[in-house]
């Protein structure tokens, strides 16, 4: 057989393969839409990681492509559940508020699935944190009962949320998408996947469906409270019942270090001043970067405790303080995105900024 003769059966031997394969509807890759969320878990996991998970983002992959990431994990149905436990112990230990926040909307994220219209398989383990035990993963929104069983998950997620001092509200960052057409060949479905959008393109394109109503979270979380274990579990955020202008207790240690007397004194006149400005009811949100001309939304005592932009309450201020900085990140990543002159990385370090200075 002549060279080229070779070459023409190679190639109609790979056609004929390829052409003998099955051909799958599958909803198309999503696992970036939350990526703030996925970003959150991500740092939280870096603290302390025993079962060696690879990435948050493996939990969220169907099985097969979660088993390159999994670590120590090898119930591949649960990967998603075992890296929110892992980063709700780890942000409950900081008192991180907001990251255990996170954690518990990472884990009712809807994970991929072999086609449109498929549920993930239930994880039938048990989570250490009954938080995040009491939630599973939202499902296909073509798939069979998925509103009902996705309005579910949402309500009990912000009860959850609620319980540790969050704000239920968030509950509804966990949502999906649209249903797609499981009868369309192209398997598009309504998804989008973006690991460069720092806000997640779920929100960033407006493609989130809300599975509840806020009413409807609010009649869900009455009578929750938020409990002191998940609030102080380091000891650094107020407990409930805590008057919002009760003067702040500041321990100063003598000690002959120069440096940290001085960092102690510090520490001991930025408490002073935080609970002089709570008590007058003024702005405790002290950063003052603003990419963009955009500030971070003023923080002020009120609602349960603390609230930001006049509309979403805390419990405690580092929560409070926390959204105020997510909320200016988020706008700024929007501009960015709009042409405003800057990268959403320089946002990403604006945040960073305005975490640090909590």
């Amino acid at each position: 057989m002549s060279r080229y003769g070779l070459i023409a059966f190679f190639v109609y031997s790979l056609l004929s393969s390829v052409s003998a394969a099955p051909i799958y509807m599958r909803e198309v890759p999503q696992e970036h839409s939350h990526e703030a969320q996925l970003r959150a878990v991500r740092t939280l996991l870096q603290t302390n990681n025993p079962n060696q998970i690879q990435d948050p983002v493996f939990g969220l992959l169907g099985n097969a492509a979660a088993a390159a990431g999994a670590g120590k994990i090898t119930d591949l149905d649960c990967l998603q559940m075992f890296t929110a436990d892992q980063a709700f112990t780890n942000a409950k230990a900081a008192g991180d508020v907001e990251g255990m926040t996170n954690a518990l909307i990472f884990r009712a994220i809807e994970r991929n699935t072999g086609k449109v219209g498929l549920a993930s398989a239930t994880c039938t383990q048990t989570a250490t944190n009954p938080e995040i035990a009491a939630i599973s993963q939202h499902q296909d929104p073509a798939s069979s009962g998925a509103a009902a069983t996705n309005k579910a998950i949402t309500l009990e997620l912000a009860k959850q949320i609620a319980s540790i001092g969050g704000n239920p509200q968030d509950a509804l960052k966990s949502g999906t998408f649209k249903p797609g057409d499981v009868n369309d060949a192209t398997a598009k479905g309504n998804t989008c996947d973006d690991a460069n959008d720092a806000q997640g393109c779920i929100f960033s394109q407006n493609l989130i469906v809300n599975d509840a109503t806020a009413d409807e979270i609010n009649a869900a979380v009455a009578g929750v409270s938020a409990s002191s274990g998940s609030n102080n579990a380091s000891g650094g955020a107020a407990a409930a019942g805590t008057s919002s202008s009760e003067c702040a207790t500041v321990t100063v240690t003598v000690t002959p270090d120069a440096a940290a007397a001085a960092a102690t004194t510090t520490a001991a006149a930025a408490a002073t001043t935080t609970a002089a400005a709570a008590a007058s009811g003024s702005n405790l949100q002290t950063f003052t970067g603003a990419l963009g001309g955009l500030t971070a939304p003023a923080v002020t005592t009120g609602g349960r405790g603390f609230v930001v932009q006049g509309s979403d309450d805390f419990l405690n201020s580092a929560a409070a303080l926390g959204r105020s900085c997510d909320i200016q990140h988020n706008q700024c990543a929007n501009k960015a995105n709009s042409g405003g002159g800057f990268t959403v990385g320089a946002c990403d370090q604006q945040n960073n900024q305005c975490h640090a200075a909590i």
